[in-house]
């Protein structure tokens, strides 16, 4: 009897369709968040940026949020650290990435400082306490901080936020010897509908011409109901539009109070992009990636 011969089966090769997956805005949020691309550069210098305010009840801690959001947004593997010593403000919405500290202690300042050049995350966000911007920028100083980003071995951003009265000018006069060599801006943050005057021509030359600005940043107000629901809830900003919970579970939160937020991180951005924030952390990164919650 004939045998007939077989086909090799390890030559035949599948034709079979691709099967394409449609994810709303939600899936799409939660997947970017959960397993983030991370954007390191090999050549990427470190970066410190300082969140901060002399005067209380800025919102300082809420921009350092949308910052902390942000750059997680692009990809931006980033570490953070919060001098709201011990309590912590900033380390309630994001734990994983934040580690308390007390800015005045020599040990603290060993843990950020000394590890810049070691740890493997290139950019470290600080959040300075109420009163505390001063104080910070002093101990910036006597630690040779400030000289080493003179000399260029570090990028430094300060975002010094700003309330609607004349003490806030009067920060500006006692923090301008400080940032010369690095890029200060000026935050009108409005999330609490604050209203700021506009300062006669006069006042305005008095503080702001002893001081050389990258530029100012406007954080847009937010819904007053979405802010609180997304206190409530303390997570990120990005966790409460992918209506998750700090666990990674569905959280059920409303359609409508998540799109208020959702719209408010997208205004934020476009901020950010504007002043060119991710060019200045990673020059060779090119443009920005799409905005994974849009």
């Amino acid at each position: 009897m004939t045998r007939k011969p077989t086909k090799d089966m390890s030559r035949v090769t599948s034709q079979k369709k691709p099967v394409i997956v449609e994810e709303d805005d939600e899936a799409v949020a939660a997947r970017a968040l959960k397993a983030p691309i991370p954007r390191m550069e090999k050549n990427m210098k470190p970066s410190v940026i300082l969140v901060g305010a002399d005067k209380g009840g800025v919102g300082k801690t809420t921009v350092a949020r949308a910052l902390l959001d942000y750059l997680a947004t692009n990809n931006i593997i980033t570490r953070a650290f919060d001098t709201e010593y011990p309590r912590g403000t900033l380390h309630r919405f994001h734990p994983q990435e934040t580690t308390i500290v007390d800015l005045q202690s020599t040990s603290d300042q060993m843990r950020i400082l000394d590890t810049l050049n070691t740890a493997q995350v290139k950019v470290s966000v600080i959040d300075i306490r109420a009163g505390g911007l001063l104080l910070a920028m002093q101990a910036l100083e006597d630690t040779g901080f400030l000289d080493a980003v003179a000399a260029g071995d570090f990028d430094f951003l300060i975002y010094h936020v700003l309330g609607p009265s004349i003490a806030s000018l009067e920060e500006i006069d006692e923090i301008a010897p400080y940032v010369q060599d690095g890029q200060y801006y000026l935050v009108k943050n409005h999330v609490n509908d604050t209203t700021f005057f506009e300062w006669d021509p006069i006042t305005h030359r008095r503080y702001f011409e002893k001081v050389e600005t990258a530029g100012e940043i406007t954080i847009p107000k937010l819904n007053e109901m979405a802010y609180e629901q997304v206190e409530i809830a303390a997570t990120p900003f990005s966790t409460f539009v992918a209506d998750r919970t700090a666990e990674g579970e569905p959280a059920g939160h409303s359609f409508v109070l998540r799109g208020y937020v959702r719209t408010w991180l997208h205004k934020i951005a476009d901020e950010f992009d504007r002043v060119g924030l991710l060019t200045q952390l990673a020059p060779r990164s090119g443009t920005r990636q799409a905005k994974a919650l849009k």
